[in-house]
């Protein structure tokens, strides 16, 4: 068996993956891939991540846990959902992005020592992922709410060595939450982990929140007479039409930060597409192009 932990990050999922995939659990476990509801395991891998404070969980313990999280007697494909496995929302920032990402995957990977497993995160653009995540904490003054950090050093090329050095032999595939919209089949396939051709319920759902009903009518019809030969011809199709029919509120972000200007969010912009291009040029990544 192989557990697949879906890492997040906040903000840039929405639980969209884990619905898709659970609306689809019929077809998954034809294939032996099982996918448990979240109330099954995230307060349980949590608490027991805590007490075994980075130690390997027994076998015996592995097995209660497995059962308490299965209702199946068998899976060649566990998938486990939770967008707080690298941090709870307040201490994603302390100095650093995610500065115990890479313990905390090595603590709940812990839990399960003897089962191979496989890590999927998605990033997001920092201009646009602080607003959101500071939005959740508006209680706090803006100094406090940064801790330390400074928005134009963070890097999620740092996020992601931290989880390689503690993880060094766990695959880890990493896409950019701006292009989901158009490889959402690809990250479905990537985390699910199907045969080719398997075509999952809820493919389209992503789009359908984008776009407009009319627009979305339009695109199916020309997918159903033009099928693309490609992913690639799928993407560029799906990318002109979301460049015609996209709803502007679902697509443009107001971005309300304190101190910061169009220039700051530009700089922002700019260094998260070359920490972008660092993280595609990794070996240890398996990076989700459009």
């Amino acid at each position: 068996m192989r557990i697949v932990y879906h890492l997040g990050a906040h903000f840039t999922d929405e639980e969209r993956l884990l619905k898709c995939l659970l609306k689809n659990r019929d077809v998954l476990a034809q294939h032996d891939i099982v996918v448990p509801a979240p109330k099954r395991y995230r307060a349980l891998l949590r608490e027991t991540a805590i007490a075994l404070k980075g130690q390997a969980a027994t076998r015996d313990n592995q097995a209660l846990i497995l059962e308490q999280i299965m209702e199946e007697d068998h899976a060649d494909r566990l998938i486990l959902s939770w967008d707080s496995f690298l941090s709870l929302p307040p201490w994603v920032l302390k100095d650093t992005l995610y500065p115990a990402a890479g313990e905390r995957v090595r603590a709940f990977s812990q839990i399960f020592p003897e089962i191979e497993a496989e890590f999927h995160l998605a990033i997001r653009n920092p201009a646009t992922f602080l607003p959101a995540l500071y939005d959740k904490q508006r209680q706090k003054p803006y100094q406090d709410f940064l801790a330390g950090a400074d928005p134009f050093d963070l890097r999620w090329s740092d996020v992601v060595e931290r989880i390689l050095d503690s993880n060094p032999d766990a695959p880890l595939t990493i896409w950019c939450d701006e292009d989901t919209p158009l490889i959402w089949p690809e990250v479905l396939q990537a985390v699910a982990g199907l045969p080719d051709g398997v075509r999952l319920d809820g493919e389209d759902d992503l789009l359908l929140s984008l776009m407009s009903t009319d627009g979305m009518t339009r695109l199916r019809a020309y997918l159903e007479s033009h099928p693309p030969a490609t992913v690639l011809q799928r993407r560029k199709i799906v990318s002109a039409f979301l460049d015609k029919f996209a709803l502007p509120d679902r697509i443009d972000m107001q971005i309300d930060m304190p101190g910061w200007t169009e220039d700051s969010v530009a700089e922002l912009s700019h260094l998260y597409e070359e920490d972008v291009a660092r993280i595609a040029q990794m070996a240890e990544v398996t990076f989700l192009a459009p």
